[in-house]
């Protein structure tokens, strides 16, 4: 009797972990956030933990690309592109209970441009000329220039709506609009949500989550086979992925993202100054090799920064084909001989891995590399704050971000006044097919310029438990939806 109802208690135990299982996830992090607030930073990992899950913008990405109305739940626009009104939602609370307006819209907005900043991502706001709030659900904005796509600009994680009674504490107590309210950051190992229960749209499957913070690939896989994680988004082990693929337990979902994988190179540190240099650089780098070395295959070639799912995608590969010889060359017209340059690789599998064979491919051409492996918080502030580096290795994973090489002070430096151009002209372009050609101009200018060494576009290769519903087969952005994921029963 004693030991069958020992064996009762156990399963029913059993059980309830199991149920319990069904309306909580734990979802794999390659990197952890350095904050919490994705208006502070650049970094990818800070959207993936709070972009829709904990803030939300006036509008959102879904999974296709496509944009929605969020806090808007809609808006409309002059002919001449210049004049945008949002109609913001009633009834949406922020998680400390302060009721969401007008001028918590006009108040964000705002701070994004101002004097001390730290927003990655200032130029989605730069038009702006004036925010009047008509009424408490309703903001007009009015654009210096005609603006085509400013509810594309407001879907990005930058442009989420704060309230100024939060904001000072939001990196490392985020306070948002959102389905999910920050519960506990445990430095170096995870980050816990719970559902809101105040939420204003339609409440989440689930009742929690959260994110494990595992960035080597052998921890990944044992942390998938042994349910430690229930889904690893962008999975850091793509050799193993074959032994997911045939068993019945798991999922695996393969896509694409808009993750240019870059060779960021220093342009003004010498010898990196010199565009010869740069040129017999990317003449050394065989792209496949890396792609097949470090990603197993998984990936697609690029030859400039744009996603080659793309309609405005140009194929500019060629221009920069593997040819060690010709790498030879033109370090001779360049007068310099055996250059030494150091390669910072961050933590990601592809910039580990990737790294390896592109200082052995660069050496076969006769430049060596002195490489440091360095912790993500560390490449934040030296690489992409300090600029202290020559060469790098890192995926960006920003949507159509091709604007970045127009700002002179980011950590590659490149800002030349002819591309800067260009960008300021696709900013205030609504035909679509002066568009596209803006966009085509622009990917030659930075392909012909070698301002950095074009890699592949980083596949979305994601393992879940197969039970678990509502993720995302492709990443038009650093998203980790936890609003629509859910356990089948």
């Amino acid at each position: 009797m004693f030991n069958r109802l020992k064996l009762s208690v156990a399963a029913l135990a059993l059980m309830a972990g199991t149920a319990m299982a069904q309306d909580s996830v734990t979802v794999g992090l390659v990197l952890e956030p350095p904050n919490l607030d994705p208006t502070s930073g650049a970094a990818a990992a800070i959207r993936e933990v709070t972009q829709i899950n904990i803030y939300e913008g006036l509008t959102r990405f879904g999974p296709d690309g496509s944009i929605h109305p969020l806090l808007a739940k809609s808006w409309d626009v002059t002919e001449d592109g210049k004049v945008w009104t949002f109609h913001l939602n009633a009834g949406v609370k922020f998680h400390d209970g302060s009721t969401l307006d007008g001028e918590d819209v006009k108040f964000s907005l705002t701070r994004a441009t101002a004097e001390g900043s730290t927003n990655a991502q200032k130029q989605l706001f730069a038009n702006i000329d004036t925010i009047e709030v008509v009424d408490p659900l309703t903001v007009k904005i009015t654009m210096k220039k005609p603006t085509g796509n400013f509810d594309f600009n407001m879907a990005w994680g930058d442009a989420v709506i704060m309230g100024p009674e939060s904001v000072a504490t939001n990196a490392t107590n985020p306070v948002g609009t959102g389905a999910f309210k920050f519960v506990k950051w445990t430095k170096g190992d995870s980050i816990e949500l719970a559902a809101n229960p105040d939420y204003w749209g339609t409440k989440p499957a689930l009742a929690s989550a959260t994110f494990k913070i595992i960035s080597d690939p052998t921890a990944a896989f044992n942390a998938m086979m042994t349910g430690e994680v229930d889904y690893f988004p962008n999975f850091p082990a793509p050799e193993t992925l074959a032994q997911f693929q045939g068993n019945p337990d798991f999922q695996v979902l393969e896509g694409s993202t808009e993750g240019e994988t870059i060779l960021a190179m220093n342009n003004k540190k010498a010898p990196l100054d010199n565009v010869k240099v740069r040129q017999a650089i990317a003449h050394a780098i065989n792209r496949q090799e890396i792609i097949d070395g470090a990603m197993f295959g998984y990936g697609t070639p690029i030859g400039t920064h744009f996603a080659p799912h793309n309609p405005d995608y140009v194929d500019l590969t060629g221009l920069s084909a593997y040819d060690p010889a010709k790498t030879k060359a033109l370090l001779a017209e360049a007068g310099v001989a055996a250059p030494k340059l150091r390669l910072a690789l961050p933590p990601p599998t592809y910039a580990r891995r990737g790294g390896e064979i592109i200082a052995a491919q660069l050496r076969a051409a006769g430049i060596e590399t002195e490489i440091t492996n360095l912790e993500w918080a560390q490449w934040l502030e030296q690489v992409f704050k300090g600029k202290d580096f020559d060469l790098t290795i890192i995926s960006h994973v920003e949507p159509a971000d091709i604007n970045i090489y127009a700002r002179p002070d980011y950590y590659f430096q490149y800002g030349k006044p002819e591309f800067v151009a260009i960008i300021d002209e696709l900013a205030v372009t609504v035909d679509a097919a002066k568009r596209s050609a803006l966009n085509k101009a622009a990917q030659e200018m930075i392909a012909k310029d070698y301002v950095n060494v074009y890699l592949f576009q980083l596949a979305k290769a994601g393992v879940a438990k197969a039970g678990l519903k509502g993720l995302w087969q492709n990443w038009p952005a650093p998203i980790d939806d936890l609003t629509v994921m859910n356990w089948s029963k």
